[in-house]
């Protein structure tokens, strides 16, 4: 079967995060992508720490199957020989700061004459407009300037550290997928491509639709205050006496009822107690026993009960093997093997091989020459 985007040809211009892992999901469905990088040193990425071969494992696992220019966007002529590119493009993704692209001369308003049918995409973290739009930032940044941040405080009052950067993939990456290729359905309608303004901050709300629904009623949310920031025992960590921990998430009643039984407490008298009172006689339940206790107690029965798990034990999972998730591989030119990284992409849209290359800076340098 043909994969979707057999045929679609993508320019990529960004780097690190957020614009890589939205050419990777592209690539996987089939579109050729062509990363631009700089001369000599190329993503900033391929210098990070652990190496797989000659580039970090990030860069490895984020560029699978694209091919790679090196190029000085500075100029004039190099810039010039991407122009016959830029006509036979289907998307161009970037990510630098508001009218960087414009001053390299490779703005949409300027390539959009070139090719109509462009459709040009920007990630930024504040969007292409507003008082923010220039302002430095990273994931941190647009988690904290979102309102999402502030959530993750605990007793003491301090925040905590996500450990995933949810702006760059939940807010740029896969946002800009979606978009990319709502704008290419719309070409095929209209012969016309457009210009994408995907804010990394932006689209972060849309994960906070409950505190933004409770706070439309004049109850803004709190930390540790309501049902997924630690307010309920009926969406908590709890600790074992083997000092690990169960996720524990029996929200509604039937899951609650059946978790309740299980620990030996009593349903009426735990609704009938405050939230920090039910949660704290619920934990020190739980802390008399181990987590092998409680998972075979639990065993069988639906109450929505976890064990917190490394990622390297999560990798090992029978289950997650059984749904080949790491089947897939990428490889270095050096000889490197690394499991590919998992993406959201169905298996009936992806490539038929398993295995592919990860890209030498300017390996594909010749896609230039016979243009320039």
């Amino acid at each position: 079967m043909t994969q979707p985007l057999t045929g679609v040809k993508v320019l990529d211009f960004s780097t690190l995060l957020p614009g890589p892992l939205c050419s990777l999901l592209l690539a996987e469905a089939g579109a050729e992508v062509i990363k631009f990088e700089r001369p000599a040193r190329g993503d900033e990425m391929r210098s990070y720490e652990p190496k797989a071969g000659l580039d970090s494992a990030n860069f490895v696992l984020l560029n699978r199957g694209k091919k790679s220019v090196a190029i000085d966007l500075k100029s004039s002529a190099a810039c010039d020989s991407l122009l016959p590119l830029v006509a036979e493009a289907d998307v161009l993704l970037e990510q630098f700061r508001p009218g960087v692209m414009d001053r390299l001369g490779l703005g949409y308003e300027t390539l959009a004459k070139i090719n109509p049918r462009l459709v040009y995409c920007s990630i930024t973290g504040f969007g292409q407009h507003g008082p923010r739009s220039t302002e430095a930032a990273h994931d941190l940044n647009y988690v904290a300037a979102a309102g999402m941040l502030s959530l993750t405080a605990g007793v003491d009052g301090s925040p905590g550290l996500p450990p995933a950067l949810i702006a760059d993939i939940a807010g740029g990456a896969y946002p800009a997928m979606i978009n990319i290729l709502l704008a290419l359905r719309q070409r095929d309608e209209s012969g016309k491509g457009c210009h994408l303004d995907v804010s990394m901050a932006d689209n972060l709300f849309t994960f906070l639709y409950w505190g933004l629904g409770s706070g439309a009623q004049g109850q803004w949310p709190k930390p540790a205050s309501d049902l997924v920031t630690g307010g309920s025992s009926r969406y908590r960590i709890y600790r074992t006496s083997d000092e690990q921990f169960l996720a524990c998430a029996p929200i509604e009643d039937k899951f609650w009822s059946n978790f309740v039984a299980l620990v030996g407490l009593d349903v009426d008298a735990l609704n009938g107690m405050c939230p920090h009172e039910a949660a704290d006689t619920v934990a020190r339940t739980i802390s008399q026993r181990p987590a092998t206790y409680w998972l075979e107690r639990f065993s069988g029965h639906d109450v929505c009960v976890s064990r917190i798990v490394s990622l390297e034990e999560a990798t090992r999972d029978p289950h997650f093997a059984a749904r080949k998730l790491f089947d897939r591989s990428v490889t270095t030119s050096s000889g490197t093997t690394l499991p590919a990284l998992p993406v959201p992409i169905d298996e009936v849209f992806r490539a038929t091989e398993t295995q592919q290359p990860s890209p030498d800076l300017g390996a594909d340098n010749h896609l230039l020459d016979h243009r320039a």
